[in-house]
């Protein structure tokens, strides 16, 4: 399973507040009669507190994350706690200065940060905060050491995630769908309820309907305008996905027949070849078109025969940022950093990057896997941790992205340029072994069953996160409403029913029990392809789009870092204007990168019933 849908952690291990602030301090003082004065020193005495907690409960989520105990489930709830309640308390003080008339925009953008930051708010009521971060301790620590099972055998995680990637057993696949789901999702939802009703009670303390409201005016948009944006973006490129929704179904049906996946309709979902149905990439196999669809060599196998183990593919991923230019990682990196699942303990192998002490402290949570994917997921990360770096010379408020989804962008951009002269230029593959212009399809194929299957999942995990936290989804509700957004979505749908009065099938996908907002993960597939094309109109690339690697071009790794380095110090338009021109997030980009591919899925689906 490729995780580049992962996040950056920072400052807790359950992103129950701002990136940019857990906090344990004592608060700073209140101010009887808000002035601009008085403003400017809240918000100065407020980065303070927490950027200095945040460098412990930094250190306590790590442990936590990559020791997963009784007692570091403990240390971790605690200090979230304590996080919560300051982070809150700074969130309702902030809300006063921001009624003051004259404020610096510096300060009143600080101000709207720290109001409207939190992942989770807690209410004031006592032992609220407290029991807000035990059960989100409970939740992530539970997905951490869920298990299914294969052949009626228990298995991890990290684990099972790959057997569904590799297997073509369809009665396989469906235990391992249903086991995962049932054993770690089920337990999970009388807690996720209660969660949801405490933060909820804290949103509306701080003047938000909900939570979700909350989490939308993050945007430099009002929140109803954020809505809206995603809505149209995702019809930009809505219709590239249904036409491989068509084709790669059509595949499935000739490969397993009418009887597991019917010609019409939706998708069975343990098909895929992801526990998500998120990205289709492991079943290229299945979908490659005869003559184009063989690449001539495969990622995985290129990476084995060079002799490359967990850490030769992370000094890789450095190669091409220093390429670009940036300074190499620091020594405490190669040091801290947890690359490899340890044989001895439970840990969270989700990856993710940190920078622990908000300057250099920089480090990556995996469990690598010599493949494909995990060499595309290393540089992901990395991007992260280069992005973090970038920023370290910004005020604590600013260490962050421009948003959310410019994060989970940068790493993705290197990503996408990981093309067969990439491969050659690091001694990956043989110049003899670069495909034609008539594998393009197959290339383009290839990407689009991750980069373009991932988006509906993208759109509609917060989709359901900002129902459910409305009230429009009630607890009943939850499964079925999160099987209903599947279908209207993605077009799939389970491979077993579902018994909605028990299941909890949201709570098997990571980042609803780690409480991770997933919006940033739609917006970074968009992004990345602007980002991607930006940096091969300033390489002076001439050739198909989908073929550029920017890899050793200087120039463009020092107007990336200029756009890196604003972190959020302003709205994120000006910050993606830095480096492509443009002040709107579009599909443009990506809709142009794909679009030979989207005419020959057209030619393909001729005489198909598609839609589900």
């Amino acid at each position: 399973m490729k995780t580049g849908i992962s996040g950056m952690k920072r400052a807790s291990a359950l992103a129950l507040v701002l990136a940019a602030g857990s906090a344990g301090a004592a608060p700073p003082p209140a101010q009887p009669r808000p002035t601009a004065a008085a403003a400017d020193a809240f918000v100065a005495q407020a980065e303070r507190a927490l950027h200095d907690y945040s460098i412990d409960a930094s250190r306590v989520a790590w442990i936590n994350n990559t020791y997963i105990t009784d007692d570091t489930d403990a240390l971790s709830a605690k200090y979230g706690a304590m996080g919560t309640e300051l982070s809150v308390r700074l969130a309702k003080e902030a809300a006063i200065h921001q009624q003051v008339d004259k404020v610096a925009p510096d300060t009143k953008r600080k101000l709207d940060m720290l109001r409207g930051g939190l992942v989770l708010p807690a209410p004031t009521t006592p032992g609220a905060a407290a029991e807000l971060n035990e059960i989100a301790t409970r939740l992530n620590s539970a997905y951490g050491k869920g298990k299914g099972t294969r052949r009626g055998e228990l298995i991890n995680g990290n684990d099972i995630e790959a057997a569904m990637g590799t297997s073509r057993d369809p009665d396989e696949l469906k235990e391992m769908w249903t086991s995962w789901h049932d054993n770690v999702g089920r337990p999970m939802r009388q807690d996720y309820a209660r969660m949801v009703a405490i933060a909820n009670q804290g949103a509306k303390e701080l003047g938000y309907p909900d939570v979700g409201a909350m989490w939308r005016s993050q945007y430099d948009m009002p929140a109803d305008e954020f809505a809206r944006l995603t809505d149209r973006l995702w019809n930009q490129v809505k219709p590239l996905y249904n036409e491989l929704h068509c084709y790669t179904r059509a595949k499935l049906n000739a490969r397993y027949g009418a009887e597991v996946q019917p010609a019409t309709g939706p998708i069975r979902a343990d098909l895929l070849g992801n526990m998500w149905a998120q990205e289709w990439g492991n079943i290229y196999d299945v979908v490659a078109p005869a003559g184009a669809g063989e690449l001539g060599y495969n990622m995985g196998e290129l990476l084995k025969a060079k002799g490359y183990d967990p850490l030769k593919m992370v000094r890789t991923g450095e190669s091409f940022f220093s390429s670009l230019g940036f300074a190499p990682l620091p020594e405490t990196f190669w040091q801290r950093s947890m690359f490899v699942k340890p044989a001895d303990r439970d840990v969270v192998c989700h990856a993710s990057a940190w920078n622990v002490d908000a300057k250099d402290d920089l480090r990556i949570k995996m469990c690598i896997k010599v493949n494909g994917d995990d060499f595309v997921t290393v540089h992901h990360e990395l991007g992260h941790n280069y992005y973090q770096r970038a920023y370290n010379g910004q005020s604590y408020l600013y260490q962050t992205g421009a948003n959310d989804g410019f994060h989970e962008a940068v790493g993705d951009t290197i990503a996408l340029s990981i093309t067969p002269s990439y491969l050659v230029q690091i001694g990956l593959l043989d110049e003899a072994q670069v495909p034609s212009a008539d594998k393009d399809i197959g290339l383009l194929l290839r990407q689009a069953m991750d980069k373009v299957a991932f988006l509906p999942f993208g759109l509609l995990v917060d989709k359901w996160r900002w129902g459910v936290f409305s009230g429009q989804i009630k607890p009943a509700g939850y499964n079925a409403a999160w099987s209903a957004l599947r279908l209207q979505y993605q077009g799939i749908a389970p491979p077993v029913e579902r018994d909605d009065a028990v299941a909890f099938d949201p709570g098997a996908k990571y980042h609803v029990p780690g409480n991770t907002p997933y919006m940033r993960y739609f917006l970074a597939r968009l992004l990345q392809f602007q980002f991607y094309k930006a940096a091969c109109e300033q390489a002076g690339w001439t050739g198909p789009l989908h073929r550029c690697s920017f890899y050793g071009n200087q120039d463009v790794g020092r107007r990336m870092n200029a756009m890196l380095a604003m972190g959020a110090s302003k709205p994120w338009p000006d910050a993606l204007a830095a480096f492509t021109g443009s002040r709107d997030i579009s599909g443009d980009a990506m809709v142009e990168y794909f679009q030979p591919l989207m005419a020959w899925l057209k030619e393909q689906n001729q005489g198909r019933t598609c839609g589900w």
